[in-house]
């Protein structure tokens, strides 16, 4: 491992990615074992309002901050940190960014965004043929969210750990 120094502004940056990283796994784990678990119950007509309201209810400024923020923090943070690319600890960082930024950001604009999209132009009275293989896809597909998101976090943790380490034998 690289023991070269890691300035306060290089390690703040990874807290916060862990902290922003923490707080968007838990939306997505919360997500997918309480709320589709609760709509998996719901009658088709239910389950069509319910998730158009949840669709609808989640766009707003602080998860879009949280949301995109995540991602551009943990871009930030890889290039704050670029000059330890040598190190374990930068590529387990950019593999943190990377999974968050292909496991969330991307899977949601190609698989969830236009699932959401068809869900939303739905009746209610009149429901398709697919509406609960939409639904168990988008399911499916936000656990993958989960586990992308939770990958991140745990990289995003254990990248900080090493380097509280590399830095306490740097001291001693």
């Amino acid at each position: 491992m690289n023991t070269a120094h890691y300035s306060y502004t290089q390690n703040a940056s990874i807290a916060l990615s862990v902290l922003m990283l923490g707080i968007m796994t838990g939306f997505f784990w919360t997500y997918s074992f309480n709320i589709n678990q609760a709509t998996s119950n719901l009658s088709g007509e239910h389950y069509t309002v319910v998730q158009s309201l949840l669709n609808v209810n989640v766009r707003h400024a602080m998860f879009f901050t949280f949301f995109f923020g995540t991602g551009l923090l943990g871009v930030v943070a890889v290039l704050v940190n670029i000059s330890h690319r040598g190190s374990l600890t930068f590529w387990l960082l950019f593999a943190s960014t990377a999974s968050y930024i292909v496991g969330i950001i991307v899977l949601t604009k190609f698989v969830n965004l236009p699932l959401n999209a068809y869900t939303e132009s739905w009746d209610p009275q009149n429901l398709p043929n697919d509406w609960e293989l939409t639904r168990d896809s988008w399911n499916q597909a936000n656990m993958m969210r989960v586990v992308f998101s939770f990958l991140a976090f745990a990289l995003s943790l254990f990248t900080l750990m090493l380097r509280a380490v590399s830095q306490e034998k740097q001291a001693n």
